[in-house]
């Protein structure tokens, strides 16, 4: 993986989030800002420690990707940054949620139905390659349990996987999470060779 490729993808990621920023707009009537301090190829068992120790809970957004390039969507975030985000989102005065009931993983799941969306849209903007999300599934458990979870029920086995760093939020309730984009190497070399030409 090199600089170019990186950028290509990082640029790729500012627009879909762009996208995705504006749709979070519309459903709060807020402005929400989304940024990408990181994009970075990483090792497997790196990835599962990256947001903190196996036993820390966290909710997990799974996304399979179908089409062109098919994988495995992941949005993480801590129990902390759960809760943040759904007062955030709802409105609502920070420390209100302290537990997720049915609205509260439904705002989760539709987040991350449209922070995916926007990253699979923004890819088949650029490269014309057809992609398309399927129905996203909310987990809320320690973080080894369900990355490891996710990634068997998807039959993910390559070592390598995208990782990206995301902040969400307004300028004073910053929710920092982590996006897994998971593919085969051959689907990866696919990906970028229709990005960069």
């Amino acid at each position: 993986m090199d600089g170019i490729q990186l950028d290509a993808l990082r640029e790729t990621c500012n627009i879909g989030l762009g996208h995705a920023s504006t749709a979070l707009a519309v459903m709060t009537g807020r402005k929400i800002d989304i940024d990408v301090p990181r994009a970075s190829f990483m090792p497997l068992d790196e990835a599962v420690h990256i947001g903190g120790e196996p036993e820390k809970e966290v909710s997990c957004i799974n996304m399979p990707i179908t089409g062109d390039i098919p994988g495995l969507v992941i949005f993480m975030f801590d129990a902390h940054s759960t809760f943040l985000l759904v007062d955030v989102l709802s409105g609502l005065p920070e420390g209100t949620t302290a537990e997720l009931d049915e609205m509260s993983k439904s705002i989760i799941r539709e987040t991350g139905n449209i922070l995916a969306g926007s990253f699979i849209s923004a890819i088949g903007d650029l490269t014309g390659l057809k992609m398309y999300t399927e129905v996203p599934e909310l987990a809320f458990d320690m973080l080894g349990a369900t990355l490891c979870s996710a990634l068997i029920n998807h039959n993910y086995t390559d070592d390598q996987l995208l990782l990206i760093e995301t902040v969400i939020g307004e300028l004073d309730k910053q929710i920092k999470g982590f996006f897994f984009f998971m593919t085969s190497p051959e689907n990866l070399e696919k990906l970028f060779k229709a990005l960069l030409f």
